[in-house]
């Protein structure tokens, strides 16, 4: 049996991966720093390196397969080979606009696949193994493993789902005294500071299997943004002791990052509270998902003008939805109304 080359450890606590695209096949040889597979972690696609020169005996995993950090990836031949500073094993090509690692090629040849006309679902156009063995069985595209942000989405709302016993209440904010092109995402974040300070309880962790809970002398608050990926949640650190301005450029910072999927792995780690401010896409009240081991989260509706009662007569003012959803295994209902009394009193100042 020959040397076996393990995932390594990608970085920034990451324990698993997913691999998306084999860049060798069983008989190719490759030298050091050659391209072996691209593998997807929650937040990117990275290309795992050879660690030497050799031929490969053996690949564990097809594409599509989640592996742990750790476990056997690659199985090179019993005797490497010297290092000659050259590529002779085959690097993946383009087959027109198509990228196709030449393991997919040996499958899409035995199936009679033309991989010219299979749809690529992979990230960057790279075809799959699953794409093409529907093309083999002339199914209709559209089935895919979730993979990715959306599995990292899908795990925490199973988890979500079967630890936490959840009870939301709702109100809204008179914002009508708001100036034009106030920055709501900023109000919000102030709101939530003012909030965790009336209410500690809700800035807090819940370990069930202790019972036992921190509360946190600083709010790191995850701000959930969605994009076609899924479900992200970046964290702005300590925003009780941070200025408009400041929270300001933190969050088109992070929109940035998102958008280049290059946000650091620390900052999608450690929320102590969340904020979803789904009403940017529409919808009024929420049941929200509260994801261990916080204890609360809080979403904003779609703002409107409504009629309401200003000295026992019919005015329209602009009013802002709330629903805050919280853990009821920790959280009283009186110190859920507390935090969501004080976040509606701040929204409703001018500035």
């Amino acid at each position: 049996m020959g040397e076996v080359f393990k995932l390594p450890d990608l970085g920034e606590g990451l324990a698993e991966a997913e691999i998306v695209a084999w860049h060798v096949g069983v008989g190719d040889h490759v030298v050091t720093d050659q391209p072996l597979v691209s593998v997807e972690t929650d937040k990117a696609v990275v290309e795992v390196p050879s660690p030497q020169s050799g031929h490969i005996a053996a690949l564990h995993g097809e594409p599509g397969d989640v592996i742990a950090v750790g476990a056997p990836l690659v199985e090179f031949a019993a005797a490497a080979t010297e290092d000659k500073g050259a590529v002779v094993g085959e690097i993946p090509k383009a087959a027109g606009k198509v990228k196709v690692a030449p393991a997919l090629r040996r499958l899409a040849k035995e199936l009679e696949v033309d991989l010219a006309s299979v749809e690529a679902t992979g990230p960057g156009g790279a075809i799959l193994r699953t794409d093409v063995e529907v093309a083999a069985k002339g199914a209709a595209p559209g089935r895919e493993k979730i993979r990715g942000v959306r599995r990292a989405m899908l795990r925490n709302m199973v988890r979500a789902g079967a630890e936490v016993v959840p009870a939301t209440v709702t109100d809204e904010a008179d914002i009508e005294c708001w100036q034009p092109k106030t920055d709501v995402t900023v109000r919000l974040i102030r709101a939530m500071a003012v909030g965790c300070k009336a209410s500690p309880s809700l800035n807090a962790w819940f370990d069930p299997a202790t019972e036992t809970r921190t509360l946190h002398p600083h709010i790191d608050l995850g701000i959930a943004v969605e994009t076609d990926d899924g479900l992200f949640a970046p964290v702005m650190r300590d925003i009780g002791n941070r200025d408009a301005d400041d929270l300001r450029c933190g969050v088109e910072a992070m929109k940035k990052d998102i958008a280049a999927r290059s946000i650091p792995h620390e900052q999608l780690a450690g929320q102590t509270i969340t904020l979803s401010n789904f009403g940017m896409f529409g919808g009024r009240f929420a049941d929200l998902v509260v994801v261990p081991p916080q204890v609360a989260i809080l979403g904003a509706g779609r703002a409107g003008p409504r009629v309401v009662a200003i000295s026992g007569k019919p005015e329209v003012h602009r009013m802002l939805p709330l629903s805050l959803s919280f853990d009821h295994r920790v959280v009283t209902g009186v110190e859920a109304a507390r935090f969501l009394n004080a976040v509606i009193e701040d929204l409703e100042k001018a500035d």
